[in-house]
């Protein structure tokens, strides 16, 4: 049964953070906007990913913290309580109820559609209702797909057979697992090998590749590497799965000639888009992919359409998705206006930072922040560059925050125009210094105005005092 259609200027598909604010922009810019979904409210990051899985983390790092630091050290005279941990974890996942978030959408101004939504034909939306009815939903002006992405299982023989954990269940689990195979050291498996090695598990990280976090500076990889097995887990490296199954209460993995064994298994080895089961055939899409997508998250060939956030694969995180939704809900109420949208860098209708500096943390010990390009890939790009380094451990205020501090800061520098290409801190606390580069590395600060950034002393962030000091030699 299909009810009678209801007209909005904007339709939302999916009200993850990034579907909330490119309806809160709408909403805000005088147009009238529906969510649509068929899961929780507030999405992934809410209750699979950024809250939870820090939230697992925070523990371990707090009682690190204090054994670093003579005094505070002999106060930690007992363990983690992991059963406090998840309960904590619970508490800010709000026990997977959207209650919270729905009463925002409702004080937002914003209607709400439960079901799985579809696209059929041009501005034309059909939900499939938790009761069985289809409701069929009108645009006037713009449909905005941001129904994210999911896990992606790699093609091993058996994997997806035997119903394996992705991040979904590793950061909702209630309770360790004996032994967790992780596959992938990515940022999700080093997350999650380090929260759940500490929490009590005992952890198999597998990663193909012949180190971890394989995007950022080899040095990144090289100290989450140390930590990981400093804290106990068998990380192997260069290690290929070519199997998987089941044998009683065992998952059993199958690398070349031996055999890894362990009571769950998490596959981390990426994400792939939330795009096969929307509708997209009805536009003249093929469905199954990444949207395709210009600066203003317009869908390449369809003028009416939005690909926001994880499903135009542009940069597969929490913040840029907020991001692109900001950019992409004020160009969908300038063109509604019948306004010219401004393509210059830095208007608020166009997503640059994605491609221009994207900040990104892993939340390991030590952390590792990072925005912008590495060396390896401003070579790739044939720009002029010099990279700066220095030992975070050099700074009085890291001496102040830690006991024997170890971290590094690496800065990429244009040596043709002088601005900072990239920045990685590698370091216990180092993801509150982040932000200071990203502005620094958006900005294109000159080096010659950084000198006049002053730093407080005792601080960390004398880092970037000594990092210009080396620049200069």
């Amino acid at each position: 049964m299909t009810d009678a259609e209801q007209t909005y200027d904007v339709i939302v598909l999916g009200a993850g953070s990034t579907g909330e604010n490119v309806a809160d922009i709408a909403v805000r810019g005088g147009l009238t906007a529906v969510l649509v979904e068929s899961e929780l409210v507030g999405g992934e990051c809410s209750y699979w990913a950024c809250m939870p899985s820090k939230t697992l983390l925070r523990g371990s790092e707090a009682i690190a913290a204090a054994r670093a630091v003579r005094g505070a050290a002999e106060a930690v005279t007992g363990e983690q309580d992991v059963a406090a941990t998840l309960a904590r974890r619970d508490d800010f996942t709000s026990h997977w109820d959207d209650a919270g978030q729905v009463s925002w959408v409702d004080g937002a101004g914003i209607a709400l559609v439960r079901g799985h939504g579809r696209l059929a034909g041009e501005k034309r939306v059909v939900v499939a209702q938790p009761d069985g009815t289809e409701l069929v939903l009108v645009a006037r002006h713009a449909v905005a797909v941001c129904t994210g992405s999911r896990a992606a299982v790699p093609p091993v023989d058996g994997l997806a057979d035997i119903q394996p954990w992705t991040p979904r269940e590793a950061t909702s689990a209630k309770e360790a697992p004996g032994r967790l195979l992780v596959l992938g050291g990515g940022y999700v498996g080093c997350e999650m090998a380090t929260a759940w090695q500490q929490l009590g598990a005992s952890v198999t990280l597998l990663q193909h590749g012949e180190r971890v976090l394989p995007d950022l500076e080899p040095a990144a990889g090289d100290a989450v590497a140390a930590s990981l097995r400093a804290l106990g887990v068998d990380l192997r490296l260069g290690t290929r799965v070519d199997s998987a199954r089941r044998e009683g209460g065992e998952v059993v993995l199958g690398c070349g000639d031996e055999e890894v064994r362990g009571d769950e298994v998490l596959v981390a080895t990426g994400r792939t888009a939330n795009s096969d089961a929307i509708g997209l055939e009805t536009v003249g899409l093929e469905p199954g992919g990444y949207l395709e997508v210009d600066e203003t998250l317009q869908v390449a060939g369809v003028p009416w359409l939005y690909g926001v956030g994880d499903v135009n694969g542009r940069a597969l995180l929490t913040h840029m998705g907020k991001y692109q939704a900001r950019q992409a809900g004020h160009a969908i109420v300038t063109r509604a206006r019948g306004e010219q949208v401004d393509l210059g860098d830095w208007s608020p209708s166009v997503a640059t930072a994605d491609r221009r500096a994207t900040p990104s943390v892993v939340f390991t010990d030590p952390q590792v922040a990072a925005v912008g390009l590495t060396a390896a890939q401003a070579e790739e790009q044939g720009l002029p560059h010099r990279v700066v380094e220095y030992a975070i451990g050099g700074v009085a205020g890291a001496g102040v925050y830690a006991d024997g501090y170890t971290g590094t800061a690496i800065a990429v520098v244009d040596t043709d125009r002088e601005v900072l290409l990239g920045v990685t801190f590698i370091g216990p606390g180092v993801a509150e210094l982040l932000h200071s580069a990203t502005i620094a590395v958006v900005g294109e600060v000159p080096i010659s105005r950084l000198w006049h950034a002053v730093p407080s002393y005792p601080t960390i962030s004398e880092v970037w005092l000594r990092l210009l000091e080396t620049w200069r030699g």
